[in-house]
């Protein structure tokens, strides 16, 4: 019963949505600027993207992180299979947007991208928004 419904209003059997992947990919991330977030409460990122200002860029596997740590002067440091990346900027540990600051969604996993931002944007944007500074690796 529920099939000839589903297919009523999707064309589409219930078999066919369980084998297609795409039925549990995540949403794109919401950009908050500074990085992209996964607002769905089951979402999960699978790597981390740091992208810095001259271009380079690094993805990492969430399953490698060992440890994530946050210092208010230094900033948010990650451990990966024995390589330091280090994130400075401001505001890494602080509520961003209702419910979302950075070093406790790279925590839960929900973090897609980290970026670092430009010098404009250092001195144009909101001080209580969160600005990356630097990405080191």
């Amino acid at each position: 019963m529920s099939d000839s419904v589903l297919e009523r209003f999707t064309g589409t059997r219930s078999e066919e949505l369980a084998n297609d992947s795409r039925a549990c990919d995540a949403g794109p991330p919401d950009n908050l600027g500074a990085f992209g977030y996964l607002r769905g409460i089951r979402d999960r990122a699978v790597m981390l993207e740091l992208q810095r200002r001259d271009g380079s860029i690094m993805a990492i596997g969430y399953s490698w992180l060992e440890r994530v740590e946050y210092d208010p002067s230094d900033g948010i440091t990650l451990s990966a299979s024995g390589r330091r990346i280090r994130i400075r900027g401001r505001n890494l540990n602080v509520v961003d947007r209702p419910q979302v600051q950075l070093f406790q969604a790279i925590v839960r996993h929900r973090i897609t991208w980290i970026r670092e931002g430009t010098n404009d944007e250092h001195m144009t944007t909101d001080e209580h928004l969160t600005i990356i500074e630097s990405i080191e690796w």
